[in-house]
């Protein structure tokens, strides 16, 4: 069953507006007509919503009409729709619409700019990046070949054929590179020194890490820096060969209104492992709850470390 067009067409010009009025594209209407443009139901044929403590399937094929009005209105909805639950527990998810067009505003890009995205999804946000700069421009990698077939798939259904590569992102596609900007939409632990390598100097490289957006400026094969974006972000992490175990910490004794400051959590993110939360709570109320726009990430060499306010200043973690 096709999708009403009328209705398709509907709920993404009111998904269009909703972006606009959180001020997410600045003067950059390129952004605005690829998400007018991009069917993003095409790309969640099937989504899950919460339910009872569980989840429910709505898809586009349902035989009941109403269910699958559901469908189509629920696919333009400025939230992150779970995409892959197993057992109960949620394995992937489309993000939400908004934080999309902030990243991708972010992000920078020009025509002529070569982009890698790092975690395919469902595809969508490799449309928007194909419809923005060209399909032959666009790489995205995802180490899950189910995932990179399915967004493949979704790609060709809605007229994009950006290059989708299964394989582990945190190695890159170095047959592809160089690359002007690398987007991931996984969260990171730290900075795999592979994209460095397989960036352009100048490149920009902007991906999720301690529940924020770093956004690095690459100056050449082993050094790169930027600071965290105002925007708090939650993605699921980045698997492979990169990727990290999550370090344990004993948040114990912590005020519980610390811990439910949102702004706290991410510092105890960014300094896990490296700094007791305690002494991290100190600092934290030392130096006037301080927010993400005032920490940063540099990459020196075989160093990479975040910092307060200045990357050479006394406040500064391995990474």
């Amino acid at each position: 069953m096709e999708a009403d067009p009328v209705v398709a067409a509907e709920a993404r010009a009111a998904l269009v507006r909703e972006i606009e009025a959180s001020g997410a594209w600045r003067d950059d209407p390129a952004w605005r007509a690829a998400f007018t443009q991009v069917p993003r139901h095409l790309f969640v044929p099937y989504y899950y919503v919460g339910a009872g403590g569980g989840y429910e399937r709505l898809w586009g094929e349902d035989p009941d009409a109403g269910r699958r009005d559901r469908w189509l209105r629920g696919a333009y909805a400025d939230a992150p729709l779970a995409t892959r639950v197993r057992d109960g527990s949620l394995l992937s998810s489309s993000s939400q619409p908004s934080l999309m067009a902030k990243m991708l505003v972010e992000l920078d890009v020009q025509d002529g700019h070569r982009v890698l995205e790092v975690g395919a999804g469902t595809g969508y946000n490799a449309a928007l990046l194909a419809h923005r700069l060209g399909a032959d421009r666009v790489t995205t990698v995802d180490l899950d070949p189910e995932i990179t077939e399915s967004a493949r798939r979704h790609l060709a259904a809605a007229g994009y054929r950006p290059a989708v590569v299964t394989g582990d992102g945190a190695a890159g596609c170095p047959e592809r590179a160089p690359y002007d900007r690398i987007i991931a939409t996984c969260a990171l632990t730290s900075v795999p020194r592979t994209w460095l390598a397989q960036c352009a100097p100048g490149a920009r490289i902007l991906a999720p890490l301690a529940t924020g957006l770093i956004a690095l400026t690459v100056r050449d094969a082993e050094h790169a820096e930027g600071r965290f974006l105002h925007t708090p972000a939650y993605f699921v992490p980045l698997r492979g060969g990169g990727a990290r175990g999550g370090r344990e910490q004993h948040i114990g004794g912590l005020p519980r209104r610390a811990l439910q400051d949102e702004l706290f959590r991410f510092l105890l993110e960014l300094t896990a492992g490296t700094l007791d939360p305690h002494e991290a709570l100190a600092l934290w109320r030392r130096e006037g709850l301080p927010v993400r726009e005032r920490f940063g990430v540099s990459v020196g060499g075989p160093y990479e470390w975040a910092w307060l306010d200045d990357p050479e200043g006394p406040y500064a973690w391995p990474l």
